[in-house]
């Protein structure tokens, strides 16, 4: 059926054998249970365990494709969104909040005139491609939450239902105290609807445009004005009797632009808006038609405008990544030029005194005054996001990605220690166990080990064409696995405490590409997992395939990120197709076992997690598939990775 996963077969266990099946697509999946397991029954219940994450810091901000997404609160907190969460940082203090009530990712903020109320509006939550069909999860469709930003508390879910494919814009009216509020779909045809949030009924609703729509505001002289821009427009629309009009925007002998990227409100109710151009026009209260023009503002778009408490006005670019000052006259008076390597500006937002917040399209924000230098207070990856390494003995990890940066953090200050840029994408990455030397896998076939404190190259190796998903260093540091998407395993001997490295072989006998690997805690042998569901052993002396899989249901693992095992048979939901799984972490006293899914979610198990359906504790805070998650050393902290959703979350293991 349409939506429905064809269910599996249910476990079976082979007493006799001590043998435990599960099926994967009907597939058969057969692990030994370890001699120390005594009356083993598959039916008994496995409790959830005690323990729950808290997000402790989300790093990053989502600035390439979303826009005025950066405001500053009362609390001295700047409040912005990645992946399915809100984040309010107090930068001074280096404190965060967060607001956790979406399921997927947030696209749009907007702050109530009283500057506690926080709108937020979110795309719908897909469940797995049937064929080109795709199907909302129950609970995730779009809508927008209206919540408080002191208690963190949801007060009104708005549009659950009324939005077809994501809330694109968001905003509260000013004129009237902020009682109604604007929302526009992303669908084909925009539609903005208007809403008495309070009560969660909709006052009236409108398409907009089949283009791209970019901002929706409500004029603050008006409670029944809205501007909206976009590709190809800026319309000024009224609302009356529960009908919504427009007017386009007339540019007359002005060149018309290819988007209206960004709109402004001047104190005397002037409508500013900012082009593709690079123009600057003022559009007279009222009026449809441009008051003034000033021209050649910026080299290429001007993506945000912003009016400072004196009136005078921000303007950023983002091609030459300046931000200019604009008097009461549009004539400027300033200008700065933020750094290349965070990208151009995204959103500016006016902080305490001469303070300014940019976002990036780099997905950074930075901090500083115009004429002054900005810092870097966030960053992020810029592509998709696969590699993750804590390092063995401090309290540092390593990120790494499509963007082909590696990115080292400092988990106690939450700020990167460097950031390197390499030739290809990233897409693995571990610590040699002496913490001085990390080994990177990219997409092209090649892997890197690099010093990790000068992050200079120690060596490069290619092996095959074809992504490397898993690189692990052997527990004693003497060998190197190299996991490739081209259905082998590349062994090397390491010595010089990471810095020399001969190969060995290659483990040849998966028929698909390699997923999970793990070594032994002795470092002699190698366990492995393929994309058709194949558990096999390997000698790592050798690369020889160890064929009797009964014989290794003993062997001490040192870690275990594989998911197909005995000890992680209970991890997999019920109906799965074996891709729903794409990240497994032990910790490291192996009471507790961390998964990441394909819906955002980081769940807890007992381990080992043995028994099919076990119970787990499930926790939101990606968008998107989780595609790496891993325990500190002394299992008070967990760090996992979102893949699309670019975003890295540190979280605290706690009691329940």
């Amino acid at each position: 059926m349409y939506g429905r996963k064809r269910p599996n077969k249910d476990a079976e266990f082979n007493a006799d054998e001590g043998l435990v099946r599960i099926y994967m697509r009907g597939r058969p999946i057969t692990v030994y249970v370890p001699s120390d397991i005594e009356n083993f029954d598959i039916s008994s219940k496995v409790a959830a365990p005690a323990e729950k994450l808290k997000i402790e810091w989300m790093y990053g901000y989502r600035g390439r494709d979303c826009r005025s997404n950066l405001h500053l609160l009362p609390t001295g907190e700047i409040v912005y969104f990645m992946a399915a969460t809100v984040v309010l940082f107090n930068v001074e203090e280096g404190l965060q909040r967060h607001y956790m009530g979406h399921n997927d990712d947030v696209r749009c903020i907007a702050v109530h005139p009283d500057k506690v109320t926080i709108a937020t509006g979110q795309v719908a939550g897909h469940d797995k491609t049937e064929g080109k069909r795709r199907k909302v999860r129950p609970g995730a469709e779009p809508h927008v939450r209206v919540w408080d930003s002191v208690t963190l508390n949801t007060l009104h879910v708005i549009g659950l239902g009324t939005f077809d494919r994501a809330v694109c814009c968001v905003g509260f009216s000013k004129f009237d105290g902020g009682n109604t509020l604007v929302a526009v779909d992303e669908a084909n045809d925009h539609c903005m609807s208007v809403w008495d949030w309070s009560r969660e009924k909709k006052l009236c609703e409108s398409k907009t445009i089949q283009e791209p729509v970019l901002a929706a505001e409500f004029h603050p002289l008006s409670s029944n004005q809205i501007i909206t821009c976009g590709k190809s427009h800026i319309y000024f629309w009224t609302m009356d009797d529960g009908k919504l009009t427009k007017k386009s925007g007339i540019f007359e002998k002005h060149d018309k632009p290819k988007y209206v990227l960004c709109i402004a409100f001047a104190d005397n109710g002037d409508v500013i808006s900012g082009d593709s151009n690079g123009n600057i026009y003022i559009w007279g209260k009222g009026n449809s038609r441009i008051q003034y023009a000033v021209t050649g503002c910026h080299e290429g778009p001007i993506f945000s405008l912003c009016t400072l408490k004196d009136g005078s006005v921000l303007s950023g670019g983002g091609k030459d990544r300046k931000i200019k000052q604009w008097d009461r006259n549009y004539s400027s008076t300033s200008e700065t030029v933020i750094p290349e390597a965070t990208g151009p500006v995204r959103v500016l937002c006016q902080g305490k005194g001469e303070d300014i917040y940019v976002g990036t399209t780099r997905n950074a924000i930075l901090h500083g005054d115009i004429g002054g230098d900005f810092v870097p207070i966030v960053q992020a990856h810029t592509d998709e996001l696969w590699g993750l390494a804590v390092h063995p003995t401090q309290a540092l990890f390593l990120t790494c990605g499509h963007d082909k940066s590696i990115i080292m953090w400092d988990s106690e200050t939450h700020r990167p220690l460097w950031t390197k840029t390499i030739d290809d994408s990233c897409q693995s990455a571990h610590f040699h166990p002496s913490g001085e030397v990390f080994a990177i896998g990219t997409t092209t076939g090649r892997w890197i080990a690099l010093d990790t404190q000068s992050r200079d190259l120690v060596t490069v190796h290619t092996d095959g064409n074809e992504q490397h998903d898993i690189v692990r260093y052997s527990p004693d540091g003497n060998y190197i696995a190299i996991g490739s998407h081209d259905n082998y395993i590349y062994v090397y001997a390491v010595s010089e405490n990471g810095r020399k490295y001969s190969k060995v072989g290659k483990c040849s006998g998966h028929s698909s590409y390699v997923t999970h690997l793990d070594w032994s805690a002795d470092s002699t042998s190698l366990q492995s997992n393929s994309g058709d569901y194949e558990i096999l052993f390997w000698t790592a002396a050798t690369c020889k395939q160890i064929t009797s899989s009964s014989s290794m249901k003993d062997t001490e693992w040192a870690t275990y990120t594989c998911t197909l095992g005995f000890p992680v048979t209970g991890i997999w939901p019920e109906g799965s197709d074996g891709t729903d799984i794409n990240s497994v972490a032990r910790n490291n006293n192996s009471t507790i076992l961390a998964t990441g899914d394909d819906f955002g979610k980081v769940n807890l198990f007992k381990y080992p997690s043995s028994r099919p359906k076990s119970s787990c504790n499930s926790f939101s805070g990606h968008s998107s598939h989780v595609t790496a998650v891993q325990f500190f050393n002394d299992n008070s902290k967990l760090i996992s990775t979102g893949g699309k959703d670019m975003s890295c979350i540190q979280w605290k293991v706690e009691p329940f």
